[in-house]
């Protein structure tokens, strides 16, 4: 069965849970509340020019009359006062929701609170479409951080454990030095650096999947990659006693990296051979759907049906996995379906009457 480090990922709910400082003066300068008292004083002033020019020209127009001109400058400055406070009305009703919804995105932010959302209100169209759009940017952030500080607190318990049997192993050598197998203890020590070594290019290629943009439509032959590992795994000392079955048509082209998609592959046949009993089984065929399609089976002894989907999660390894020297970082199926899904694919596990059968579906190259 699987099993995870034990992380305490109840940290990871509490995303810096201390409040900063934020520079409000941006914010002030574009404060609904200025931009109402502006659009107001605006509307006022062009209402009461129109009503002045207006009267003006209908008192030149029918003779000059001071008491007229009189009682046009009041029309017109009680026409301008009316239209302003109509305008100041619309104006504020129609900011407040806005004014809300900057008012808790401030407290949201300033808080660091990424769990919160802001209210939707029920009035209009066009306010509560941009309330709900805040609400999925901040729910895509808040699991972008949780994700981040996830992956964090599991690479540093990863790193933890063979820097610290590094460091226990050369303290005790180094405090018994009569008593030890000096080569033994390099060996032992190389052994644990090749595991850092390992797990830190992991990490790196995680990294640099997260960030890259996605791989450019170079078309490449899937058939022929996939031979060529075969062969090369065929060939290696570790896997002698293993017998290898190879079907592929011939070709089955698809677009994208070289390098990412030889990389998914290594890490599918490295993770079948470590638990093959005799025999891997691979298939690289076009679908009728017009999709590739690699089959990638062993003999082993298989994963419990509950665990087919948890074995793509960062750092879930078999408990046989986990010797040392012969396990791996953890990381190499989160890779393998990251690279998958990047190209536009799928990497899952099927059922097997008889050890493991990873399936990956990718989308022909024209």
């Amino acid at each position: 069965m699987y099993t995870s480090p034990d992380t305490d990922h109840a940290a990871i709910t509490r995303l810096c849970a201390r409040p900063r400082e934020v520079s409000t003066s941006g914010a002030d300068r574009g404060h609904p509340r200025r931009l109402l008292v502006t659009g107001s004083a605006a509307g006022a002033l062009a209402a009461v020019a129109a009503w002045f020019f207006v009267l003006i020209g209908q008192s030149y127009r029918w003779g000059w009359n001071p008491t007229g001109a009189l009682v046009n400058w009041l029309l017109a400055i009680g026409g301008g006062l009316l239209v302003g406070a109509i305008v100041l009305f619309a104006t504020r009703s129609a900011l407040r929701p806005v004014e809300n919804l900057n008012r808790e995105l401030q407290e949201i932010t300033a808080a660091r609170a990424l769990d919160q959302r802001i209210t939707v209100p029920e009035i209009g169209t066009l306010i509560p479409w941009l309330a709900r759009t805040i609400n999925v940017t901040l729910d895509r952030v808040f699991a972008g951080v949780a994700r981040q500080q996830r992956f964090i607190a599991d690479a540093s318990h990863e790193l933890r454990s063979p820097i610290a049997n590094l460091r226990a192993s050369l303290e005790s050598s180094l405090a018994h030095p009569e008593n030890v197998d000096w080569p033994e203890t390099v060996r032992d020590a190389l052994t644990d650096i090749d595991r850092l070594q390992r797990l830190t290019d992991d990490l790196l290629l995680l990294a640099r999947l997260g960030d890259a943009a996605p791989p450019a439509g170079t078309p490449v032959d899937l058939a022929a990659l996939a031979r060529d590992l075969v062969e090369e795994f065929r060939h290696l000392r570790v896997h002698q006693k293993l017998h290898f079955t190879f079907h592929a048509d011939d070709p089955v082209v698809v677009h994208g990296s070289t390098v990412q998609l030889e990389r998914l592959l290594r890490n599918l046949l490295d993770n079948a051979a470590r638990h093959a009993r005799a025999v891997m089984d691979i298939a690289v065929t076009s679908g009728a759907d017009g999709r590739a399609r690699v089959e990638i089976r062993d003999d082993g002894p298989g994963m419990p049906p509950a665990d087919r989907e948890r074995i793509f999660e960062r750092f879930t390894r078999l408990d046989g996995a986990r010797a040392r020297g012969t396990g791996g970082t953890g990381l190499g199926l989160a890779i393998a379906r990251e690279i998958a899904a990047r190209h536009g694919g799928t990497l899952h596990a099927a059922p097997n009457p008889s050890g493991a059968l990873f399936i990956v579906g990718l989308p022909h190259g024209r």
